[in-house]
């Protein structure tokens, strides 16, 4: 147990300017380019739906299951009030949750801490296990985790903050374009049951008021999380 918490709990020396870098371009990259888009949008999914558990748990509600699909969509099933703050806070979290999370993870690196950025997420894929129910779900967290793992445990120091980076870029940058996405759908009538619908169903704001909110926290979580890491390695 001691060994484990010194792995977690180890302190990183700053990056090279050129590894933050890097680990920028490619997150950027894998972002924009469709065909690694399609399948990086895995994780976001995971986080997506992560987020969504995290919230209802936090907020008093029963944990039922999560499904992730080869399309890239997912479904966080919970059990509790169908109306009220908790149940708008949990439906809010998922397009949020990944950027929330990067930016999380960006200040987590402000304190040198990488190697701890790696086994949160490692614990969080194990923490999603028991919700899993479906084989696809359980593939991809099983896969995802397990890199997380190979690298948190068998990587050298070089290699751990360099791919703690990379995560927290990956998140910080993927988390607006879901978001233009699920607007570019509901605009073609596509996403009628979406977060944002079903919060203008629970709520008096519109879903376009929805998405706009959306947008502005990922956005500002890019921007602030880009900030918290390049300013200091300048």
């Amino acid at each position: 147990m001691n060994e484990f918490w010194d792995r977690i709990s180890a302190v990183s020396p700053d990056p090279p300017v050129w590894i933050v870098q890097v680990a920028a371009l490619a997150a950027l990259v894998i972002v924009v380019l469709p065909q690694t888009w399609r399948i990086a949008r895995n994780v976001v999914t995971i986080a997506h739906e992560g987020a969504h558990l995290f919230v209802a748990l936090i907020t008093g509600r029963q944990l039922m299951g999560l499904r992730l699909h080869s399309d890239t969509s997912g479904v966080a099933i919970s059990k509790g009030k169908p109306t009220g703050l908790g149940v708008i806070a949990m439906t809010f979290a998922g397009y949020v949750g990944p950027s929330l999370l990067g930016l999380g993870a960006a200040l987590v690196l402000g304190t040198q801490h990488a190697v701890a950025v790696l086994w949160i997420g490692v614990i969080s894929i194990a923490l999603m296990l028991l919700m899993i129910r479906n084989i696809y779900g359980l593939l991809s967290l099983v896969t995802v985790g397990a890199a997380l793992f190979v690298v948190s445990w068998w990587g050298t120091g070089e290699q751990q903050v360099a791919a703690a980076y990379f995560i927290t870029f990956f998140l910080l940058i993927a988390g607006p374009r879901p978001v233009l996405e699920l607007q570019k759908s509901r605009s073609a009538g596509r996403a009628r049951d979406s977060d944002a619908d079903q919060l203008a169903r629970l709520t008096f704001l519109p879903g376009i008021v929805w998405v706009g909110l959306f947008l502005l926290v990922t956005v500002g979580s890019l921007a602030l999380g880009a900030w918290r890491i390049l300013v200091p390695v300048q």
